[in-house]
């Protein structure tokens, strides 16, 4: 958190300079977006994050559709933010090999239609286009194969289509009235966005929580983590027909998130967590239920793991497919845990591991392979990491994590930036929030892991055939609305 005076604001530039330098030097882009001011010209921020930890912010100004040179020729990471910079605030990365829209805002929303596809040309290649439209509960997105026979030679993602105009919203409302709204934005993901939301909300008006409270934060995010990783799997052996898994991870999946319903009412934690503190802490007799439902679940995890993991049919199936090796997740910025899967050693709870990860910390785990069997495994192992985590925390009888009452935020610091980052399951959730002179909130930037990830899922599916889409996508497991926000 930091007041904007403090805050060094170049020109457009100068600032696209120093972010070079910083990305040069090794430093990690976290976000980078726009906002305009008063004045009508634009504001533009960069936060990056160097090999210690730590979070640099780099600020810069220009005139609405003022061009600049792109960092993404040099820096691939950066094209996702570049192009979002575009869509909102008109300013043009000049150079930038990829400029499309990334969720037709404003102007572009009337242009779906008129996408610009990539095209591979050749007498033998053809183009399969699935969706936006797709069966069962899918959300909408278009899918443009090129394919040489079965194989695909380049795979086009196309989002947008319920776009919800999240940002905006944000700022209709009083900043603690938000809660509800935030832990909307992307439903699997209902914690990490909550929390996220209220540790920013509480810096900036100099609210103090009890370790107590981050601890209770800190469970109701790790179920989080365990269920949806277990949606996933649950994804994942079905797409192969290995319905013993299906079946076994889905039911362990209601265990969990029955016991979360337990504890606040709602099995995806809705409500649970507000600025000040939570609404719900944990009995010992839920303390005790928790523990139980834990030990229970650890068994019957363990088990199931080892039939798919022995399953020849399964390795068949995920070995060697949908590989995104180190160097190419490096370059396309991915985060999470599809960065961890190709060997990336990023993970928010433990490079900003804030009071809580301090006090326990957890263990951050890769994986080298960059395939669908890597993705697969690591989701198991985090989830065991999860549970370890959650038995340590639960088992220590000096914590008292019943008496939790929120206290209340007073106003907002003015003229203040605060970055808060949260690990969720998919990735580290970015929101951004600035007030202005009197207290008020001026922009509400919000970021899921998703929106980076997108395109190491398409990067994913070169040379692979076609019939190795649903496994890469599931394997990746990303969110629709969290990119059309």
């Amino acid at each position: 958190m930091m007041q904007t005076r403090e805050i060094v604001t170049d020109d457009l530039a100068t600032w696209v300079d120093r972010c070079a330098q910083a990305l040069d030097a090794g430093d990690r882009l976290i976000t980078l977006f726009g906002r305009p001011d008063a004045g009508g010209d634009t504001v533009v921020t960069a936060v990056v994050m160097g090999g210690e930890g730590g979070l640099r912010i780099l600020r810069g100004r220009g005139r609405r559709h003022e061009s600049f040179p792109s960092l993404t020729p040099r820096h691939p990471a950066a094209q996702m933010f570049e192009r979002e910079l575009w869509e909102q605030t008109g300013l043009i990365p000049a150079g930038h090999p990829w400029l499309k829209p990334v969720r037709y805002e404003g102007e572009h929303q009337q242009h779906m239609t008129d996408y610009p596809f990539f095209k591979v040309r050749g007498q033998e290649i053809h183009e399969v286009g699935v969706g936006p439209i797709h069966a069962s509960v899918i959300e909408p997105g278009h899918f443009r194969f090129m394919c040489h026979g079965e194989q695909v030679h380049h795979l086009e993602i196309q989002l947008g289509y319920q776009h919800r105009g999240v940002e905006a919203l944000l700022l209709r409302r009083p900043p603690l009235a938000l809660a509800s709204l935030v832990e909307s934005i992307a439903g699997d993901s209902s914690i990490a966005y909550a929390w996220g939301y209220c540790a920013a909300v509480e810096a900036l008006s100099g609210t103090r929580i009890r370790i107590e409270t981050d601890l209770v934060r800190g469970v109701a995010l790790e179920l989080e983590r365990v269920a949806m990783h277990l949606a996933s799997l649950t994804g994942l052996a079905t797409d192969i027909a290995f319905l013993q898994g299906g079946a076994t991870y889905g039911r362990l999946r209601t265990a969990i998130i029955n016991a979360c319903m337990r504890i606040c009412g709602s099995r995806f934690g809705r409500g649970w967590l507000r600025p000040g503190g939570v609404r719900y802490g944990i009995s010992e007799e839920q303390r005790q239920d928790l523990l139980a439902t834990i030990a229970a679940f650890a068994k019957d995890f363990a088990e199931v793991n080892d039939l798919m993991l022995d399953a020849r049919s399964v390795r068949s199936r995920f070995r060697g497919v949908g590989v995104v090796g180190s160097e190419a997740a490096r370059d396309l910025g991915l985060v999470g845990l599809a960065g961890r899967a190709s060997g990336m050693a990023v993970d928010m709870r433990v490079s900003l591991p804030g009071r809580l990860y301090t006090r326990d910390p957890i263990t951050l785990l890769t994986e080298e392979t960059g395939d669908c069997w890597a993705r697969l495994k690591l989701r198991m192992r985090e989830i065991d990491e999860s549970v370890r985590w959650l038995t340590r925390v639960l088992e220590t009888p000096e914590l008292d994590l019943a008496s939790v009452a929120p206290a209340l935020p007073g106003p907002l610091s003015p003229d203040t930036l605060c970055v808060s980052v949260r690990e969720g399951f998919r990735g580290p959730v970015v929101q951004s929030l600035e007030t202005g002179p009197d207290g008020r909130l001026i922009h509400y930037k919000v970021q899921d892991p998703s929106l980076l990830n997108w395109f190491g899922l398409a990067f994913a599916l070169r040379g692979n055939e076609i019939s190795d889409f649903p496994i890469c996508n599931k394997s990746f497991d990303l969110s629709y609305c969290g990119n059309d926000l």
